[in-house]
């Protein structure tokens, strides 16, 4: 792997050391050398590159500056001869700080902690792409309840609400006059319907809120029936209807 790079520093020798550890590091390849920062931004805008070797201290821009300007997609390794920059250098989430006068030893240290960081950056987008997509969950159109001795298969689309009588239920189902009747408990049934469709609005109802069309006073109208909704299970409530866009919060 390679890293393309460029040397900013206002002080020629500095830039001419520094290119030549460019040189002989195998996969460093420089692109560019600069003596102003404001001059690298407008050259850098149209070729960018992987690890920026950069001054703190320069006229006009100093190395600070341009680390909160520059592309995100740059690496920052700053270049200083003052050691007090250390910890403004992390806060700008720079890569790595070499203090002035720089040997080859630190510098190669430097560009190999620059290579592993890209590389794992390539592994982990290599894996991203590989990964199948995640399965497309279909959720279910029908249950199938017990009633006396008989399986119904009833239409979520049509369920108005379930009501919770001590050991039974009762479903209630738009344009049926009378409500479907299963021995089974509210938590059974709660865990049974899809949760982006119902929702508990009290110890003994759970409503779909597709079919809401009133709500009066902290109750909710179905025909000439009236749902409480209890303090317990109000926020829950309201967070369903304000994800959805229903309604206003109550």
């Amino acid at each position: 792997m390679e890293l393309s790079c460029t040397i900013i520093d206002d002080e020629p020798l500095a830039v001419s050391l520094l290119e030549s550890y460019v040189n002989k590091t195998p996969f460093l390849q420089l692109k560019g050398t600069y003596n102003s920062a404001i001059d690298a931004l407008a050259r850098l805008s149209e070729q960018p590159v992987d690890l920026i070797y950069i001054d703190i201290q320069m006229p006009e821009l100093s190395g600070l500056e341009f680390s909160r300007i520059v592309a995100d997609d740059a690496r920052i390794v700053f270049t200083t001869a003052f050691g007090r920059y250390a910890l403004d250098s992390y806060r700008v989430n720079a890569l790595d700080y070499l203090l002035k006068p720089i040997n080859y030893p630190d510098f190669l240290q430097s560009a190999n902690k620059a290579l592993q960081w890209y590389e794992l950056l390539q592994r982990q987008e290599t894996k991203n792409a590989a990964a199948p997509p995640p399965p497309c969950v279909v959720e279910a159109e029908t249950i199938f309840i017990k009633s006396e001795y008989k399986l119904i298969q009833i239409e979520l689309r049509r369920i108005l609400y379930i009501e919770g009588l001590k050991d039974y239920i009762k479903i209630y189902i738009d344009g049926e006059p009378r409500p479907v009747i299963s021995l089974m408990s509210m938590k059974t049934m709660e865990d049974l319907l899809p949760s982006s469709r119902f929702v508990r609005v009290h110890r003994s109802f759970i409503v779909q809120p597709e079919k809401i069309r009133v709500i009066d006073r902290n109750r909710i109208v179905f025909g000439k029936e009236h749902i409480p909704i209890s303090d317990s299970y109000r926020q829950r409530f309201n967070d369903f209807l304000n994800e959805r866009s229903l309604m206003p919060r109550m």
